[in-house]
């Protein structure tokens, strides 16, 4: 009688081994059948893909600024508010010891009344609420409870506000970081790029841009019949015009480097008239100019839809401005800013 005996099964353990060997197996054949030839870029796509991540590090490097004095106005308020709580404290601390020495001339003149010794033991705020109290306190100490409760209250408002912009403070310096490590990570990977060009390469980008830049810094620039927009927008291109060939750092106003709007800023800071910091900021003031052939110098001229970059009308349709990281402050036409213009602000 032919015998039937049940196969032997595989341990549990070999049954695991052999599972995970044949995924490996699977995965790395599906792989090596996707991946693709590693193709080395030309010096013309790295330069494209460099500039367009520059362009983007620029649009992050605005947000930065605007988180940044965001944080620095938040500081001051909150600074400001916490030096009139303390004041207030010293103020109601004050009254409260006034009003102390009215209950112990009158504890000396014969007791004290049973109105103020409950004040004395209680929450002011409740204690006025009850109107025929008022009847049993002495003018001179129904102000005085008076101005302790405006007092309270004051200080009450001043330090909710302070709560909130606290909460507003910690918010923006977290949005600060992020958009600071997003500038830093859009830089480090044009790095990247370009470090995987050759020496030869990399050298003549660097001498293209060495050669735009004197030119740039050599030239005079024909203004055309373009008259200043006025006295302040002519003191102001003349500023900037001092500041040729210093290069592009963001997050800079000056005086020795600069990102666009830090430029801008700096140069109308020097003819004495404040504008906003960022790109965004400095949109809203002023008044806007849409024809590009009713600008005239000095005008701050803005560019792409999400208003990111900002220069100064040069005259003949040229600008002044700082770039991008990479370059330096230059006379570039309008029309090869990469971007579409938008309007011009007279300040």
């Amino acid at each position: 009688m032919a015998s039937h005996r049940r196969p032997k099964q595989p341990s549990r353990t070999r049954v695991t081994v052999l599972t995970t060997a044949a995924a490996a197996a699977v995965a790395l054949s599906a792989n090596a059948a996707n991946a693709a030839p590693s193709e080395k870029l030309s010096k013309d796509e790295v330069k494209a893909k460099v500039d367009k991540l520059y362009e983007q590090a620029e649009q992050a490097t605005e947000k930065f600024n605007g988180a940044k004095e965001k944080q620095q106005k938040l500081q001051k308020e909150i600074s400001t508010i916490q030096d009139n709580v303390a004041r207030g404290q010293e103020e109601l601390n004050k009254l409260r010891d006034g009003l102390g020495s009215l209950a112990t001339a009158q504890y000396r003149s014969g007791g004290i009344d049973a109105s103020v010794q409950l004040f004395l033991s209680s929450n002011p705020d409740d204690y006025l609420d009850k109107a025929s109290t008022l009847d049993q306190l002495s003018s001179q100490q129904v102000d005085a409870l008076k101005k302790i409760q405006d007092k309270q209250r004051e200080l009450a408002q001043e330090r909710a506000e302070a709560t909130e912009k606290l909460k507003d403070l910690s918010a923006t310096r977290t949005e600060l970081g992020n958009k600071k490590k997003e500038v830093q990570n859009k830089l480090a990977e044009a790095q990247r790029l370009l470090n995987s060009l050759t020496a030869k390469e990399k050298a003549q980008l660097a001498q293209e841009e060495q050669q735009r830049a004197d030119r740039s810094a050599n030239e005079r620039v024909d203004l055309g019949d373009a008259p200043p927009a006025s006295g302040f927008a002519q003191a102001a291109f003349s500023a900037a015009q001092t500041r040729l060939g210093s290069p592009y750092v963001y997050g800079a106003t000056g005086p020795s480097s600069f990102d666009c709007s830090g430029l801008t800023s700096w140069a109308y800071a020097q003819a004495g008239v404040s504008i906003p910091r960022t790109s965004e900021a400095q949109a809203q003031i002023g008044t806007r100019i849409y024809n590009q052939s009713d600008l005239k110098i000095g005008d701050l001229v803005f560019f792409f839809n999400d208003i990111h970059h900002v220069g100064l009308y040069a005259g003949n349709g040229r600008i002044l401005h700082a770039p991008r990281t990479g370059t330096v402050v230059r006379y570039e036409s309008m029309s090869t800013i990469g971007g579409p213009f938008m309007f011009g602000v007279r300040v």
